[in-house]
């Protein structure tokens, strides 16, 4: 078990904030929708502050979210049969450890390229993002830590 949990004042990053919907909770992370209706795209952000780096986590904490992006990956293939899966923790534009998990067709609008800056974000419309929120929240729920 993790010796350090969560930050009860705990701050996300402001363009994260600005760029995306917040999903759940998880045991160590939040699970956030970025609100760009091209790519079925999440974010894992470790909801402890001063975190830049996987390195930054204690090897227990770094466990945890590698089970984390695991059950979110697991997640994001029962909802999206997607061809391929783009997990990475880039954090050029925002420092704040937050790793990315984007379900990528091979019909999407910029495959095979990366999707930062390919075209402009297509926000959802409220119906359809409650209904992505809330089927993420379901079948989150259903795989177990």
């Amino acid at each position: 078990m993790p010796k350090r949990k969560m930050d009860k004042d705990f701050k996300l990053a402001p363009q994260l904030e600005k760029d995306s919907i917040f999903v759940c909770a998880l045991s160590l992370s939040q699970v956030r929708l970025i609100n760009d209706a091209n790519y079925p795209w999440y974010l894992l952000v470790p909801q402890i502050n001063g975190l830049k780096e996987m390195h930054d986590l204690s090897e227990d904490l770094q466990q945890m979210l590698t089970i984390e992006s695991r059950r979110l990956s697991q997640s994001m293939a029962t909802i999206y049969q997607y061809d391929k899966l783009n997990v990475a923790a880039i954090g050029n534009v925002v420092s704040q450890l937050h790793v990315h998990h984007i379900a990528r067709f091979t019909s999407d609008i910029a495959w095979p390229s990366p999707v930062w800056g390919y075209a402009k974000a297509k926000t959802y419309d409220e119906q359809s993002l409650n209904q992505k929120i809330e089927k993420m929240r379901s079948v989150l729920a259903g795989f177990s830590l």
